[in-house]
């Protein structure tokens, strides 16, 4: 005899709490009355439904677990508002703390120090000279050019006593092309003069990092390396720090040829720095780069 499908009510015996009661007469499934309430199995009949007696709790434990889901959720609201309470006060606390220290700008990132491409040198000596003007006393970062190209040991004297922040070298040779080298430095004018010596490593890792077979870039950057070492007459400017009469001062010593400032929010490493040279008489553009280059 092949076997019966399963009937509705054993189908779903397991499952009668979940899918609610279903409607049987009276006696047709008595294996069901284990799902009909917490005490069905003792032989009393099936507790009267709400309609008969309003107001009785359901059968079993009902009523405590509405009391425990009332509370549950209560918790679960006081939670949510207490959390409500927490963001707001620490968003308050930002608030507060941003309105009382607020960022500091970095400043543009297109400042820049010294004469454009092909600007006539007539109109950056004024344009330089222009940046001087005003009556703020705070500090400001300001390039230095030189009229001639000076030896390490004279940088102290050509910083007018402010504080040096980068040196910047470049090897003087006639018809020949030779980097700029800009050395940041900390305060103190031993380590300004020193950095000779440094700008003459910064080129020996270039060269030694760049896979080349131009024999005239190794010359001239070998020959620029010695020279610096040898404490050559190659710086050609500065880059300082100090208030705009303090400046205007420097732009009056002898040997100074130009002094540009910044607005006084510029950053330091935020700005780019192109010194007037001394070769640079009429228009700022690169030289001559034909001549042979010196054994030394």
């Amino acid at each position: 005899m092949p076997d019966r499908p399963e009937s509705g009510a054993e189908r779903r015996e397991g499952d009668a709490a979940d899918d609610g009661p279903e409607n049987f007469a009276a006696g047709e499934h008595p294996e069901r009355d284990t799902a009909r309430g917490g005490d069905a199995d003792d032989g009393r009949p099936e507790n009267p439904g709400p309609e008969k007696h309003p107001g009785r709790a359901a059968p079993g434990h009902a009523h405590d677990d509405v009391e425990d889901g009332g509370r549950g959720r209560r918790a679960r609201i006081a939670r949510a508002v207490l959390a409500g309470v927490l963001a707001a006060g620490v968003l308050a606390f930002l608030a507060v703390l941003g309105a009382l220290n607020p960022p500091r700008e970095l400043g543009v990132g297109t400042d820049r120090l010294g004469p454009d491409h092909a600007e006539p040198v007539a109109e950056y000596l004024v344009r330089a000279r222009d940046s001087l003007s005003g009556a703020d006393a705070d500090q400001h970062w300001a390039l230095v050019s030189f009229t001639e190209p000076v030896t390490p040991q004279s940088i102290p004297a050509h910083s007018g006593g402010l504080r040096i922040g980068q040196v910047l070298h470049r090897v003087p040779i006639p018809g020949v092309q030779t980097p700029l080298v800009a050395v940041p430095v900390p305060a103190g004018d031993a380590v300004a003069v020193a950095s000779a010596d440094a700008a003459a490593w910064q080129i020996q890792d270039q060269l030694e990092s760049t896979v080349t077979s131009d024999e005239r870039y190794t010359r001239i950057m070998t020959v620029a390396m010695s020279r610096l070492r040898e404490g050559c007459a190659c710086t050609v400017g500065l880059v300082v720090r100090g208030t705009l009469p303090e400046l205007r001062n420097l732009a009056s010593v002898d040997g100074i040829r130009a002094v540009e400032a910044l607005p006084a929010d510029a950053v330091a490493g935020h700005f780019a720095v192109s010194p007037l040279l001394p070769e640079h008489t009429e228009t700022v553009a690169p030289g001559a780069d034909d001549a042979p280059v010196p054994g030394n």
